[in-house]
């Protein structure tokens, strides 16, 4: 998510030069160390595809200016054979969305003539050609095998929320009107306008008269909110159909339903079919299973080269989307499922069929994410590669495959994976000018043993020039979601090696409550909060106090989402261990929390229910163990960030806990960004973020 909100962030500046400048200060060089000033001049490489001959690599870089507070994404191709790196775009407009078409021509999306629009041009970079004119632009788009046609996401104005829409002679009226639930998401309000899928025919570089297959009246939006990513619709090899996802729901049901499902449109008959309703409904008469099959997400479909089938990730429980993405393969002929995972405790992601019976796919495995392969005849899923990293994302070609991979020590880059035996080549080194002149800290794998006598892998990232004789600050990492795993994951705004370049040693448990280690250990924290994952917590931060170099007087708790959350009721239940804390969009009160955030089916799952049921026993334990009801035990310093967009924890909750704290008499700071969500990705405020949170962290921890 937090990769694709810096792109569309990108992508929506207008078509300017930017000068970019990324070389390193003599001061910087000379001091070795990550720094936020040293992290924004970092380079970020997009999604790579190989091309189908395997002979290049096509990929997107966005560089950022922090004096001019943007980025700019450009389009590059990887020569395989001999490692050059050739830019096709330069950085007077944004470039996203590169991809290989099958006229060998590079299709991407392109804001040089004002709003983004679908372009077109040779392999070299050479003759670009503008394809699409939409108005108001189009969010992202896929072009058919042939280049006989092309689809594309762009916003309809479906309903009148605003009450200048509804109250025509009131068109300076400011007000949104609305009679059901789901008013806001993530962070926008609903006014109206919702994300469809069009399809033209293309003849040449002259596209046709597009369909919305979304359908005119729909009220809702494909690919689904709030990512609307791109990836979950898919064409057929013979340009006939497309698949995509789709949760045609409004209003309440919406709110508290995760029940999407994929759907396959037929351009010749202009006809569109539920692959899964149709499955559940064959189970249900076949007495196999009833008709709640396939009630939870069901998302990303991929045809397999022939077209006769089509694998897609899907999730058995309704409400819960953490739950297991199990792989299913539909057969377009027989309109038989299969599932192909039963016997695999992981979830499978980035499913990429080889041929007509082979898959590989990406799953989260111990904290680390690796590629996997399964067969169509079920067999036990094989597991590729192996180390301490993230693969994030791999296509095929020829006979390549091409990943991106990212550690805790390094930002994403391009490798080459042998799928014979799970070798990995780097093929890019855009950050190589970073990486020589500053020194990372050693990243350590520790087992700690939990309360219920558990094993727990926790990372600890130690300070560059780390000396065991010394002691040094350290900080529990609490990490959000609340169910993502605590990776090999590089990220720009919760960065392991840049707390501990500012001399910090940094804890970083995979508590319970997080995938890749079985469905058991990520279940737990449903209903239970405040149960063994915070103890967890502290098994992990007490087991790393006992070294000597860890000063037990200057421990410091920090962290996001329910990191934030965490932080707010361990404030309350640490028994002195910490010095500071630093909550940044966590959720404080639960009722209130019930009431103000949007996608129900969450608070459903995670809390148990509603406050108001007095019956459920798992709810009430829920509220009765909300962070505000211990703030009369709060006796730490805290710092709080919020956004104010941010429409998932609103920002509210962050003013109660600031409110609590300063009324407690306790030394707080509240950081409210008002052009943010609930992360930060302006660089700018990037920088005051990153200054705000060590000017506290070395206020009361150095």
């Amino acid at each position: 998510m937090a990769t694709l909100a810096m792109a569309l962030a990108a992508c929506s500046e207008p078509a300017k030069p930017l000068t970019i400048d990324n070389a390193l200060t003599e001061a910087e060089i000379s001091a070795a160390r990550l720094t936020p000033e040293v992290m924004w001049k970092m380079r970020r490489i997009g999604g790579a595809e190989v091309s189908a001959d395997g002979s290049a690599v096509l990929y997107t870089v966005t560089d950022y200016s922090m004096a001019e507070n943007r980025g700019v994404t450009r389009i590059y191709t990887l020569d395989m054979a001999t490692g050059q790196s050739c830019e096709l775009t330069d950085t007077s407009s944004n470039n996203a969305a590169a991809r290989w078409g099958g006229d060998n021509r590079i299709w991407f999306l392109s804001n040089r003539s004002g709003a983004m629009q679908v372009w077109a041009m040779d392999s070299d970079g050479q003759n670009p050609v503008q394809i699409t004119d939409v108005e108001g632009g189009v969010e992202d788009f896929g072009v058919n095998p042939d280049c006989s046609a092309l689809h594309y996401i762009k916003g309809v104005h479906v309903k009148d929320i605003r009450s200048a829409d509804v109250h025509k002679d009131m068109d300076k009226s400011k007000a949104r009107i609305y009679d059901d639930l789901m008013v806001r998401h993530w962070d926008y309000w609903d006014e109206g306008e919702y994300r469809h899928i069009f399809v033209a025919p293309l003849k040449g570089n002259v596209m046709g008269e597009a369909r919305d297959i979304t359908g005119a009246e729909a009220a809702w939006d494909t690919p689904l909110a709030p990512y609307f990513d791109g990836a979950e619709i898919a064409w057929s090899p013979d340009g006939a159909k497309i698949a995509y996802t789709c949760k045609p729901l409004t209003g309440k049901a919406y709110a508290v339903s995760t029940d999407s499902d994929i759907y396959v449109y037929d351009i010749a008959t202009d006809t569109t079919v539920n692959i899964c309703k149709e499955a559940a409904e064959r189970l249900k008469l076949n007495g196999k299973a009833t008709a709640e099959a396939f009630v939870g997400y069901d998302k990303y479909p991929v045809w397999s080269p022939d077209g006769a089938k089509i694998a897609f990730r899907s999730q058995r429980r309704a409400g819960n989307e953490a739950d297991k993405e199990r792989l299913f393969v539909y057969d377009t002929v027989s309109g038989e499922m299969a599932e192909l995972t039963a016997n695999f405790d992981y979830h499978a992601n980035n499913v990429v069929w080889a041929d007509n019976s082979t898959l590989y796919f990406i799953a989260p495995i111990e904290a680390t994410h690796q590629i996997c392969r399964v067969t169509t005849a079920g067999n036990d899923v094989e597991v590729i590669t192996s180390g301490d990293h993230d693969i994030t994302s791999f296509t095929l070609g020829g006979d390549k495959c091409v990943a991106t991979m990212q550690s805790i020590s390094m930002a994403t880059e391009i490798f080459g994976v042998d799928l014979s035996n799970g070798a990995l080549t780097q093929l890019s080194a855009v950050n190589k000018h970073i990486y020589d002149n500053i020194t990372m800290g050693k990243v350590e794998k520790r087992w700690v043993t939990t309360t219920d006598n558990k094993k727990m892998l926790v990372w600890v990232i130690l300070p560059p020039d780390f000396d065991p004789a010394k002691k040094y600050p350290t900080l529990l990492y609490c990490q959000g979601g609340p169910q993502s795993v605590v990776s090999q994951f590089w990220s720009y705004r919760w960065n392991f090696q840049l707390m501990a370049a500012q001399g910090y040693v940094v804890v970083a448990p995979n508590r319970r409550g997080l995938p890749s280690f079985g469905q058991q250990w990520l279940d737990q924290i449903s209903g239970d909060y405040s149960g063994q994952n915070i103890r967890d917590y502290l098994s992990a931060i007490d087991d790393v106090a006992r070294e000597s170099w860890c000063d037990r007087d200057r421990l410091g708790c920090v962290g996001a989402s329910y990191g934030g959350y965490s932080v707010f009721y361990l404030a309350g239940h640490h028994q002195k261990r910490f010095k500071a804390f630093i909550a940044h969009c966590g959720i404080f009160n639960f009722d209130s929390m019930y009431g103000e955030t949007e996608e129900l089916f969450f608070v459903n799952n995670d809390y148990g229910g509603s406050y108001w049921d007095k019956t459920n026993k798992t709810a009430m334990r829920s509220y009765a163990n909300s962070p505000h009801k211990s703030v009369d035990k709060w006796d730490t310093p805290i710092l709080i960030f919020t956004g104010e967009y941010d429409f998932r924890i609103p920002y509210t909750q962050s003013l109660q806990a600031f409110t609590a704290a300063k009324l407690r008499g306790l030394d707080a700071r509240l950081v409210e960004f008002e052009n943010e969500a609930h992360q930060v990705f302006k660089p700018q405020n990037s920088m005051v973020w990153n200054r705000e949170f060590f000017g506290w962290l070395d206020k009361y921890l150095k």
